[in-house]
């Protein structure tokens, strides 16, 4: 992908967690510089509902501007550090998802019980010191907590996904989302009885991880989601 061409995605990544519901004012989602790859594209200091192509700013592993004009938001060491751990990982979604924060906070394990939840199978780790990120150390703290998963949550704060590539990030940020709701949603109707719930079976997730994890699927998401980001349609 050109460079400019990932700044446009980059800019509307962020534009459609805003319209997705998974942030307000803060959150953000980056890209790895392809032929630079310790640097990456960042947004400056606004709501991603306001990301522009054109204000993005390039910041390094070490938490260094290499270009680009403004303040960065101040949890970049979110994504310098996960970058640094994970060589694979081109792209990291920081949101806000209201779900994703109540379920953390119930202490219980991401269950995936719908087709798009199957992705999760691996588990989606809980950071557990609340606050913001705005260390190195920190930043080092939650790739650790991370590992080589795609999601984590972090508890009373939001949800970190981590993709091959920026369209990604943004569709399974979305896709994370609807998964805690949908549990959140489930317990309530089980009278809050974590046991009654019905998950996929090992031989299950991995039939959705084929079906779902593929580019057909996720280019339709991406298409809808940039539809709904750009007012083209409504929910």
């Amino acid at each position: 992908m050109e460079l400019e061409e990932l700044r446009h995605d980059v800019a509307l990544a962020n534009r459609i967690v805003h319209a997705a519901g998974l942030v307000t004012a803060f959150g953000h989602i980056s890209a790895r510089v392809p032929d630079a790859p310790e640097t990456f594209l960042f947004p400056t200091r606004a709501s991603p509902a306001l990301a522009d192509e054109g204000r993005l700013l390039v910041l390094d592993v070490d938490g260094k501007r290499r270009a680009g004009e403004g303040e960065p938001n101040t949890e970049f060491w979110i994504h310098a550090r996960i970058y640094a751990a994970r060589p694979d990982v081109q792209a990291v979604a920081h949101v806000h998802s209201p779900a994703c924060v109540v379920l953390g906070q119930t202490g219980q394990a991401l269950l995936p019980i719908h087709n798009q939840g199957g992705m999760f199978a691996d588990g989606v780790p809980l950071f557990e010191r609340i606050g913001l990120i705005r260390s190195r150390e920190l930043g080092d703290q939650v790739a650790a907590t991370l590992g080589r998963h795609r999601a984590m949550f972090l508890r009373g704060h939001g949800a970190n996904v981590a993709e091959i590539n920026v369209r990604r990030a943004a569709i399974v940020a979305c896709f994370l989302e609807e998964a805690a709701e949908l549990q959140l949603r489930a317990l309530a109707a089980a009278g809050g009885r974590p046991d009654a719930l019905r998950g996929f079976t090992p031989e299950e997730n991995e039939r959705l991880h084929e079906q779902l994890d593929s580019s057909g699927p996720m280019n339709r998401a991406w298409e809808y989601y940039a539809a709904l980001a750009d007012g083209r349609i409504k929910r």
